[in-house]
């Protein structure tokens, strides 16, 4: 049997949105296209066209045939089925809870504002202006919270995201376990200059066995792994689907959890080289964590973070076959608890007037990484580097910020006193799709703050 899989055929779909996008940006034209003497293509998908409340998406008991997404087929990571899957992950795979435990939830002060839909701003590469309201159906928002010096000044929802639910964060799942790491390192508790293997002898035959934890943490490692989202051969799909997070083929005989395809990761080139993304870094740091502290990912997350900043509702997180957390990119939150999070990080680690990280923590992220080593490659963010699993801009307001494939974000503006969180579902994966309309729609809008306080 021909190696073709659900999962493949679901990325199959992602491809082709991603090259029909390339293709509406004019990245993939090398001259003006001729005038069509054919019929119109239908126009790309919008927001509005694509919301999965009034397209009725497993809605009925039960839905209807054509309205129904699964797990099984991959069908939960096509667009526009997607909309609703990263709103309703937990209904379709397996995860385990992060509590904030019993207590109240520390509030967040409302002071809302009706002036910031109409800031306006001009998206990378663009000569015509955008509003903050326009942005929000451009990147296929979800949700958006911006908090201004600790108060909630916006708050909008879309798509199947609910005010009480809970959305799936992507890839600002590492930043958080970068945090804990740098937790971890500022304890004292883990040598960041010690190799992986002292914490984690099972990886000692591994590309990580010889790599420091440093080296892990800024994605500074030398691997044989593509994170190219359009690549179908690419292995960042081989090891989602060890963890069970893609459906697997037929016939499945590869590594069975995440920790196994670890172990198969082989070294290309040297470590300490230049910034290379790649997820197997915070799965890695996610076993480095549970091995130093004795505790699941899960429970650090709600030991160190959920249950001392109060939040308003529990976490959950995506887990393998045996239960290992996807600490690459598994973690579904409210948003209002993204934004509480993000307070937490501009005020050095303090929430309603407690430390809850180290200071020293919070100072070691904000000072970024080698600049020298991020990749020109990243053309959406010119002077940028990475460190602990966090985007810093070097920007003249120190912004920082933790970022997953498909818009979602938790942006921190030290200068302005700005927060934005933002859940999203954009129909490519790659964030430099979304950033011409995102990145200078919060800076446009963490100067109007600045310029016109309340």
């Amino acid at each position: 049997m021909k190696k073709t899989t659900h999962a493949r055929r679901a990325l199959s779909c992602m491809t082709t949105a991603l090259i029909t996008g390339l293709a509406a940006t004019g990245a993939l034209a090398q001259t003006p296209a001729p005038a069509p003497t054919f019929a119109t293509p239908p126009a790309p998908p919008t927001a509005e066209s694509t919301d999965p409340v009034k397209l009725g998406w497993m809605v009925g008991s039960p839905p209807p045939p054509d309205r129904i997404i699964r797990w099984a087929d991959g069908s939960f990571y096509t667009f526009p089925k997607f909309r609703w899957s990263f709103s309703n992950f937990r209904q379709l795979g397996p995860t385990t809870n992060v509590s904030r435990g019993l207590g109240a939830p520390v509030p967040l002060p409302r002071a809302e504002r009706d002036d910031l839909d109409a800031v306006t701003f001009t998206p990378l590469g663009k000569t015509d202006p955008m509003t903050w309201g326009q942005a929000f159906n451009a990147n296929f928002t979800d949700g958006v919270v911006v908090l201004h010096k600790g108060r909630v000044v916006y708050e909008r929802y879309g798509g199947a995201l609910r005010v009480d639910g809970q959305h799936i964060a992507q890839s600002v799942t590492k930043s958080f376990f970068g945090l804990i790491g740098q937790i971890l390192v500022a304890e004292g508790k883990l040598d960041e200059n010690a190799k992986v293997a002292q914490y984690v002898p099972e990886l000692k035959d591994s590309a990580f066995g010889d790599a420091t934890i440093r080296q892990v943490l800024d994605m500074r490692t030398g691997l044989k792994y593509s994170e190219n989202y359009a690549d179908p051969k690419a292995e960042i799909w081989d090891h989602v689907r060890a963890g069970g997070v893609l459906p697997r083929p037929p016939g499945y005989a590869g590594p069975q959890s995440f920790y196994d395809f670890l172990k198969t990761v082989q070294k290309e080139g040297e470590h300490g080289g230049p910034f290379a993304y790649k997820t197997v870094n915070s799965d890695t740091i996610g076993w480095v964590i549970r091995r130093v502290t004795g505790k699941s990912a899960g429970e650090n997350l709600s030991d160190r973070v959920w249950r001392k900043l109060g939040m308003e509702q529990d976490a959950y997180i995506a887990v393998d076959s045996v239960g290992t957390e996807f600490a690459g990119g598994g973690l579904n939150t409210g948003l209002r608890d993204l934004a509480r999070f993000g307070e937490m990080m501009r005020n050095d680690g303090q929430f309603a007037g407690q430390q809850i990280i180290p200071k020293a923590v919070v100072d070691d992220i904000r000072k970024g990484g080698d600049k020298a080593a991020f990749p020109a490659s990243y053309t959406t963010l010119p002077g940028w580097s990475y460190r602990n699993m966090w985007w810093v801009s070097h920007n003249e307001h120190g912004a920082y910020a933790a970022r997953g494939i498909h818009g979602q974000t938790v942006y921190v503006d030290p200068k302005a006193e700005m927060v934005i969180a933002r859940y999203a579902s954009f129909p490519q994966a790659a964030n430099a799709f979304n950033d011409p309309t995102s990145l200078p729609a919060y800076h446009a809008i963490a100067k109007h703050l600045m310029a016109n306080p309340r």
